[in-house]
């Protein structure tokens, strides 16, 4: 009977649970044998892999994180441990491997698959939503609807005391949480890291605003959208209002997948087995206007992944 071999690696996101039930129990319907990598690379180079079965990923659809969890693995790097890494799965008679993670995951995916001719397959499970070829990655729903959640509950405070409120979260390279929480919780400002803001033009914002008799303002910041301190101590000069600041930091990472994440693990899982099926391997699969689809692996991570600045230009305009 043939195998396969899943891990997760990198950032965990709400959804590989889901993720990981839907390739056992659908890669047993195919009539493979499933196997788990526990800690990602670092497991696979030390070889903590076991044999997974139905019940093995039983009362895992609705939880956060990752049962077989994740660690980053920077001797992952050397040409060596990888070959170590191989030796591994070849031991078990293992030549087909679903890497569920982000760019950093997939990098690894394709040394496997370039240098040993290992068949992998990426789905793509994080938050922050920066791989380009794929319009939604796994977890980012749910890490949004998390930032939302902090959002609402923030603007009830902000109304009351009249606040300047900050919501910092994470996106250091990619502001796609902030770009969507932002929007779906009518902020008043958005700071990316792909579009440079002037701060002195928020400040002066805040002071318009406040003249057209809006009391509260909430902006959302990305993490790699500048100098947070410098944008502070930017409103207080002008406003001479200090804003409040919430962090929400790893809170981002956990919870329970929605339900958009929960179905969209299950349709990558089961096309990612169906590829391996038909032979095929360095593939990432995606979903593009809705439909699921792979591409070749080194493509995808090739693309380059820009703002929406569409979406954008409709934060600005709403919160005139």
């Amino acid at each position: 009977m043939k195998k396969i071999a899943v891990l997760t690696s990198g950032g965990d996101a709400p959804g590989m649970n889901a993720c990981l039930r839907a390739v056992v129990r659908y890669g047993i319907y195919r009539e493979y044998k499933i196997y788990g990598i526990e800690r990602g690379y670092a497991g696979l180079i030390k070889g903590d892999i076991f044999q997974m079965y139905p019940r093995s990923v039983s009362d895992i659809i609705q939880r956060g994180g990752t049962i077989l969890k994740t660690a980053r693995s920077l001797e992952f790097k050397q040409f060596e441990v990888r070959e170590q890494a191989v030796e591994n799965l070849r031991s078990r008679d293992i030549d087909n491997l679903i890497v569920i993670g982000g760019d950093g995951s997939y990098a690894g995916a394709l040394a496997l698959h370039k240098e040993f001719g290992i068949n992998v397959i990426g789905i793509p499970g994080t938050i922050d939503n920066d791989l380009a070829y794929t319009d939604f990655t796994l977890g980012f729903d749910t890490a949004v609807n998390t930032v939302l959640g902090a959002i609402n509950n923030l603007r009830d405070t902000n109304a009351s005391h009249e606040r300047v409120s900050i919501v910092e979260v994470m996106g250091r390279n990619c502001g796609d949480i902030a770009l969507y929480s932002g929007l779906a919780g009518g902020c008043e400002y958005v700071l990316v890291p792909e579009i440079k803001t002037d701060f002195k033009e928020v400040a002066e914002r805040v002071n318009l605003s406040a003249k057209r008799g809006k009391t509260s303002n909430m902006i959302v910041f990305a993490e790699g959208a500048g100098d947070k301190t410098e944008l502070i101590s930017t409103i207080k000069q002008i406003t001479g209002r200090t804003p409040t600041v919430t962090t929400l930091g790893h809170i981002q990472r956990g919870g329970s997948p929605s339900n958009v994440d929960r179905v969209l693990a299950a349709q990558f899982a089961s096309y990612a087995v169906d590829l391996l099926c038909k032979g095929e391997g360095a593939k990432a699969v995606g979903i593009k206007d809705n439909k699921i689809f792979a591409m070749d692996l080194e493509a995808a991570l090739n693309e380059k992944k820009d703002i929406d600045k569409n979406l954008y230009k409709m934060t600005q305009l709403l919160s005139l």
